[in-house]
């Protein structure tokens, strides 16, 4: 640009040195030929190079002139080039503004494409798990109705009642290698002596009687819930039951009872029920007793347990603490011998015996009492009255009750009379009456009466104590429990007894004592082992001074054939014995003396034995294998093992019986869904 800057000021001060002579402002005129002076002249004669020099500075100067020309419309179109570029510049920034905002539009609009689309995809994905969670919830549903079409509802639906079915078939064995004549349970305080001919023999027993039926029905009504349970086996015996041929034995009532249960924790059932004595797995529920898994229906030596009529309120503390009364149905077993008696044999045969004392009645005809029952039932004046608390503070369940319980006699104490040889009068009055029309030193003969009866009545009772834990996440079941009492005999296993009596005829209650250890594995949710062993107790209560009278009458006979009369007799025999419970002076000498039988149908029953059971301990092995279970029920089978003892007070002479038997069970089991 400098070098073109320079040579425009060149040609433009040539220019006017070319054009200096020409006036301004005036036009342009032909120029004249100037006057040749003599000096131009001589000088163009003498010089033509100069003027070839001026032609070629003009020529020069014109085409300089046409340079400039061309320069400045170079500039000129440079100029224009330069606006145009300006523009296109301009243009091109306005452009690019628009560009840089249609780019920021766009990449607002890639980031909401960006997002629109990742939104589109999320929601898509989630349309396709909601399709396959609704494909899934179709198909389950379907395999439910499918399921529920094949197997049915679990409760059937009667006016608002939810009933549910339930229990189990068994077929059952069991060998003695002692027999016991008892089918599948087993009477533990029966286990015969050596000295009995069932001792020598032994027994295979095979059963379904103790399949079992269960109806549970379930409503609500307000903030109460209300429950009805029925449970029934076929241990019952019917006066035509036997093995012969159709081996029918009777429908017999286990539990039936019914409940009412309140939001607050309060619960109130009444029924033939389990005792409250009975050990729970949690709080205090029906149906969530601990029972042992034995298969002998007796189930094992030291377990706490009768079904009986109970009303039972029970107040539940959030799950944690329970505690519960029950008022239940009374009965009294009794033990012992050798209890005061009369017995008057006449010459026809015929026998008249009394004791001073009754406590039970049989079942009477017409009634819906067992008139069959050798023991009868008692006439206890008041029912048994139970307490208990329970506590699950989170490891284990601990449980203490106490239990209470009345007995009743009726005393005659003139119901053993007579004259003994001599003149004196043997009877059986204590210091409240005097027998009527006997006076000592007589020989009146009298003839036994109720003058003076009374009733004797004796509270009896006890307590117990237990605790249960899950150990080893719920594999191990571990448990201990203890009772002990007068007059509880009955609330064990062994059915040992309530009470005795003394000489007088008055109640002598039994101290006894049984306890239970449990230990349950279940490794495997189809298998449970289990092992038991439990002890029963019985304390002495023996006495001395009973007195048993016995008279036989010869009658007369007249003279006749030659013959002299003769005097009718009465022969007179008056003992003093000893007795009671396991008294120490008591005659164990034939305990393992065989005898022969009374009858074809009758085992001998020994020598002579008292035979008071001290203590019966049993020791069980025994497992359950649940080889199906399922929606359509369960099927199992089990093997149990048994050791037991049974020992007896020690008396005169000190010898001590012992029973021992090995017993073996199996089952097979169908329960229903």
């Amino acid at each position: 640009m400098k070098n073109l800057a320079a040579l425009i000021l060149s040609l433009f001060l040539a220019t006017g040195m070319a054009f200096a002579d020409t006036p301004k402002d005036s036009a342009p005129q032909p120029a004249k030929a100037p006057a040749k002076p003599k000096a131009a002249k001589k000088a163009e004669k003498s010089d033509p190079a100069l003027a070839a020099e001026i032609e070629e500075l003009r020529q020069a100067i014109q085409s300089q002139q046409e340079q400039l020309q061309l320069l400045k419309e170079e500039l000129a179109k440079r100029d224009r080039q330069i606006d145009q570029a300006r523009e296109a510049a301009a243009a091109a920034n306005a452009r690019a503004a628009e560009a840089s905002t249609k780019a920021v539009e766009a990449v607002n609009s890639s980031v909401e494409a960006r997002t629109t689309t990742a939104t589109l995809r999320t929601t898509v994905s989630d349309l396709k798990a909601s399709t396959e969670v609704l494909k899934t919830t179709v198909a389950n549903n379907e395999a439910q109705a499918e399921k529920a079409a094949e197997e049915g509802p679990n409760t059937i639906k009667y006016k608002g009642v939810n009933i549910t079915p339930g229990g189990f078939v068994e077929a059952a064995t069991v060998f003695r290698n002692r027999a016991t004549s008892a089918d599948i349970n087993t009477p533990f305080n029966s286990i015969p002596y050596p000295g009995n001919s069932l001792a020598k023999v032994t027994e295979n027993n095979f059963t379904a009687r103790q399949s079992r039926l269960t109806l549970l029905g379930e409503s609500k009504v307000g903030a109460a819930k209300l429950t009805g349970y029925f449970e029934m086996d076929f241990l019952g015996a019917g006066t035509t039951s036997n093995n012969r041929q159709s081996n029918s034995y009777v429908f017999r009532q286990r539990q039936i009872w019914g409940q009412a249960a309140f939001d607050h924790g309060i619960s109130v059932t009444a029924g033939q029920m389990w005792s409250l004595a009975t050990e729970n797995r949690k709080g205090i529920q029906n149906r969530g007793e601990a029972l042992p898994m034995m298969i002998d229906p007796q189930y094992v030596v030291g377990f706490t347990w009768q079904r009986a009529y109970g009303f039972r309120v029970v107040k539940d503390f959030g799950g944690k603490f329970a505690v519960g009364i029950s008022v239940e149905g009374p009965q009294a077993t009794v033990g012992g011998r050798g209890f005061t008696s009369y017995q008057n044999t006449s010459a026809n045969g015929t026998v008249t015996a009394s004791q001073n004392f009754f406590i039970n009645a049989p079942g009477a005809g017409g009634g819906l009492y067992n008139a069959f029952d050798a023991t009868g039932y008692t006439v206890n004046k008041a029912p048994d009255l139970i307490f208990k608390a329970a506590a699950d503070p989170g490891f284990g369940h601990y449980e203490v009750f106490g239990l209470l319980s009345t007995f009743r006699n009726r005393i005659f104490p003139c119901a053993v009379v007579s004259p003994n040889a001599g003149a004196n009068v043997v009877y059986t009055a204590g210091s409240q009456v005097t027998c009527q029309g006997q006076t000592p030193g007589t020989a009146t003969i009298t003839t036994p009466n109720g003058a003076g009866a009374f009733n004797d009545t004796r509270t009896g009772g006890g307590g117990g104590a237990s605790a249960h834990f899950q150990l080893f996440s719920k594999k191990v079941d571990f448990g201990v429990k203890g009772v002990a009492g007068d007059g509880i005999g009955r609330f064990g296993s062994s059915q040992l007894p309530d009470l005795t009596f003394r000489p007088g005829g008055t109640q002598a209650l039994i101290r006894t004592a049984h306890g239970l250890g449990v230990l349950e594995f279940h490794p495997d949710p189809k298998l449970d082992v289990y092992l038991y062993y439990g002890g029963e107790y019985a304390w002495r209560a023996g006495y001395a001074g009973y007195t048993t009278v016995r008279i036989t009458n010869s009658p007369a006979i007249p003279a006749q054939n030659g013959n002299p009369a003769y005097s009718g007799v009465a022969s007179v025999a008056v003992t003093s014995t000893t007795g009671g419970y396991g008294h120490i002076a008591a005659n164990n000498s034939g305990c393992s003396t065989e005898t022969a039988p009374t009858g074809s149908f009758t085992p001998g029953g020994g020598g002579t034995c008292a035979g008071d059971t001290r203590l019966i301990e049993e020791g069980t092995l025994g497992f359950w294998h649940k080889f199906y279970q399922g929606p359509k029920g369960g099927m199992r089978w089990g093997l149990a093992y048994s050791y037991i003892t049974r020992t007896a007070w020690s008396g005169a002479a000190s010898n001590t019986p012992k029973a021992v038997d090995n017993m073996l069970w199996t089952a097979f089991r169908y329960y229903l869904p």
